[in-house]
């Protein structure tokens, strides 16, 4: 094969790209980085001709320009894997919904579900001499796009990263429909979040307590997770692993520390294993062309059996709030959406089957109300509408800036008692007189 004339004949400006999307039409947009732009822009701008244009894609880190149009409501809905902050504020405009699955199943759900797309358009790194796309740091499900949509699009960055893989981590131009030279933007950043807070740092303390040498780790997004990173970067722990959902900025600290070698993993000894990658310029500029990193899809990087072949898996993650009786919600509050199962699930019930393995839940004991008020994210029960992310018999340790606790196995007084011991002290009374009316908490208890 000629790859290259190949790519002659198959390029085509993004308004020509645009141009095959019809009334009716499910068009996936890809994941994070990934995110078309020019064509993005083209289809914006024929999209007011359209009704029922139905896109999906997930952690959105720009605002698209279909987003933009007069009355997006009338002609399109947005769908979305796993929301952020700005499909979040699209809710209210009418047009976007979450669409609630375990992150893991989505290859199999593209391939096996009578839904499949009609058009994939998304970015990618540019063609190699052997014909291959790269997906940059984006493997997730995108293979399983590709294999089941019947129009493929890609929008070639020269900025993407090039992330090796073992396997689904990038789309051959032989079952590539059209090619767009994009305008080349940066790729886009996601920060950690605020810095660390007293309240992070207390809790990465207490869970870097629990990891022992050789550890494999997962980290969720967020400052806690990210204060763990910071922590484990200037500790004296070694040869650690790394296998996660998502590649966060601060395993590339602690890479760079010298603490991850991978000598000890039961598979994939010596690669850094991840489903996808976002975060700043740094991250992006380790992943490209590293082959001690693994870009790897989500059915294998969040298999439950994958995680629990590890010895000592170390997951972190947060949480939104959670009720006496250990139900964690880490995806809403209350019937307000704010992001998705992801595969939290996933890694809190493989750790725990990992030879040595501890999923932690950690969580600030309290926010602060728009007016200044003081609330408990330990609460009775969860709120009306509250997403239960983790069941009461899933859940392992919980952390807050009060303490650690093993919640494993313990009868619902006990699950309680602990529960409640590691609550803001303003609150632990009002949970106990809650829990006495719910019959979970023994009067000799101590108070």
């Amino acid at each position: 094969m000629d790859f290259k004339q190949m790519y002659q004949e198959k390029l085509v400006s993004a308004e020509k790209a645009a141009s095959v999307i019809k009334s009716g039409d499910w068009v996936d947009y890809g994941w994070t980085t990934a995110t078309p732009v020019a064509v993005d822009k083209a289809i914006a701008k024929r999209l007011p001709e359209l009704t029922d244009v139905n896109f999906r894609g997930g952690i959105l880190m720009w605002v698209p320009e279909i987003f933009k149009i007069e009355n997006p409501a009338e002609h399109m809905t947005w769908n979305s894997w796993h929301m952020g902050g700005i499909e979040r504020k699209a809710i209210a405009q009418g047009f976007s919904y979450y669409a609630p699955i375990r992150y893991s199943e989505l290859p199999r759900y593209y391939r096996e579900s009578q839904n499949k797309p009609d058009v994939a358009v998304f970015q990618v790194s540019p063609m190699d001499e052997h014909g291959f796309f790269n997906f940059g740091p984006n493997a997730s499900h995108m293979a399983a796009v590709c294999e089941t949509s019947k129009v493929v699009i890609v929008e070639v960055n020269e900025n993407m990263p090039v992330c090796f893989g073992g396997t689904e981590e990038g789309v051959h131009i032989s079952h590539v429909d059209m090619i767009v030279e994009g305008d080349n933007p940066a790729i886009a950043e996601m920060g950690g979040g605020a810095a660390a807070t007293d309240v992070d740092q207390a809790v990465a303390k207490l869970i870097l307590e629990e990891i022992p040498d050789g550890a494999c780790l997962q980290l969720g997004i967020g400052g806690m997770p990210n204060a763990v990173g910071a922590l484990i970067a200037q500790s004296d722990l070694k040869d650690l692993g790394v296998h996660t959902e998502m590649y966060v900025d601060a395993f590339v600290d602690i890479a760079k520390a010298g603490k991850i070698t991978g000598a000890r993993k039961n598979i994939d000894k010596g690669r850094q294993v991840y489903a996808f990658g976002a975060g700043t310029k740094k991250l992006y500029d380790y992943l490209n062309k590293n082959p001690e990193c693994m870009s790897a899809p989500v059915n294998y990087t969040n298999d439950v059996r994958t995680i629990a072949a590890l010895d000592n898996f170390m997951s972190i993650n947060n949480a939104v709030d959670l009720d006496l009786f250990g139900q964690v919600n880490a995806e809403s509050a209350g019937i307000k959406h704010i992001s998705g199962a992801g595969g939290q699930l996933d890694f809190v019930l493989g750790a725990y089957l990992s030879k040595g393995g501890k999923s932690f839940i950690c969580c600030s004991s309290t926010f602060k109300k728009k007016d200044g008020t003081l609330e408990s994210r330990i609460v009775p029960t969860l709120a009306p509408g509250s997403i239960v992310t983790d069941t009461r018999a899933n859940i392992h340790y919980l952390v807050t800036e009060y303490g650690k606790v093993n919640l494993k196995g313990l009868s619902t007084w006990q699950k309680t008692e602990a529960i409640i011991s590691v609550a803001h002290p303003q609150f632990r009374d009002q949970l106990i007189a809650e829990a006495e009316k719910m019959h979970i908490w023994r009067a000799s208890n101590k108070r």
